[in-house]
């Protein structure tokens, strides 16, 4: 029965891919009426997110963030979906990738870098830099629970210069480019929700007690990486660009979490600019800290 569903899945989203994008423009409008008006999909995580992200808010403001948030989910479905089929040359019509020029002199410098970015605006077009990078495009990603759909996903990733990385191999992968002495440009997404028992941070982000991953900041520091801010802009329904922004190149220079507070602050000012393009669906905050904890914790 699953390998039936997916082949279903398989055919519809591959004639989806095979539409112009004004039409499938169309088809996202009228999924937004059902996911938002008729299912109401998630709309009290969404709504519960907002006010306590957006306290100062009034609740008219946060109900305009809403619905502009579902237009684009519904836009962000379809757009993922298209990727996964479509030819090279559509596909990266989609995206522009801004300054460039910061990953040639890395590369001429034998350096690899550390690609930090959130759950903002339509993030599986990073994928696309390794069609513009001569570096290693390497991208982490938590695994799927069906194995059929995580094989789509990386395949897909793969077609245009990615390379798929479990994010247990994070650190196995490091350490065999920099053997073979080849540059990576390595993607993280930093908004990420570490597992009760891997969370070792604690921080204020989006006026709200956050547990959040340490790995920009080990990784970086450990093996001496620049860290690069992928700031994405939705121009336009299926148009997107990328300014790529030097956060630092001397990790080691940072005290303990003064580099996670500086990603986590930038990423932060991009939420807050034009907050519509966050995954406000994701139940971020569903673990609490523990009365009278610290910022950082052992267990």
């Amino acid at each position: 029965m699953r390998a039936i569903l997916f082949s279903l899945f398989y055919g519809l989203t591959w004639l989806i891919a095979q539409i112009p994008l004004r039409a499938v423009a169309r088809i996202s409008d009228f999924t937004y009426l059902v996911i938002y008006h008729l299912i109401g999909y998630r709309r009290s995580v969404v709504r519960n997110n907002l006010k306590n992200s957006f306290p100062e808010k009034t609740d008219e403001e946060r109900k305009t963030i809403e619905k502009k948030f579902y237009r684009h989910l519904s836009d962000l479905i379809f757009e993922s979906v298209f990727l996964l089929h479509a030819s090279r040359k559509r596909a990266l019509n989609l995206c522009k990738f801004n300054n460039l020029e910061l990953f040639e002199r890395f590369y001429k410098e034998g350096k690899s870098a550390i690609l930090v970015s959130g759950h903002y605006g339509s993030w599986e077009l990073y994928s696309l830099i390794g069609h513009h990078a001569k570096h290693h495009a390497v991208g982490i990603y938590k695994p799927l629970a069906n194995a059929r759909f995580e094989k789509l996903m990386n395949n897909s990733r793969k077609r245009f210069g990615g390379v798929p990385v479990a994010m247990k191999d994070t650190l196995r992968v490091l350490i065999d480019y920099k053997r073979k002495g080849e540059p990576i440009l390595l993607g993280l997404v930093s908004d990420q929700t570490p597992a009760k028992g891997d969370i070792r941070y604690w921080t204020t982000f989006l006026n709200q007690q956050t547990p959040v991953f340490l790995g920009v900041e080990k990784l970086s520091q450990k093996f001496n990486l620049p860290v690069v801010f992928c700031n994405m802009r939705k121009v336009k329904r299926g148009k997107y660009e990328v300014d790529f922004e030097l956060l630092t190149e001397e990790p080691n220079s940072f005290k303990p979490y003064e580099l996670t507070e500086l990603h986590l602050k930038r990423l932060e000012r991009q939420i807050i600019e034009a907050p519509e393009y966050w995954l406000w669906s994701h139940r971020r905050w569903k673990r609490k800290p523990k009365p009278n904890l610290q910022q950082t914790e052992s267990e």
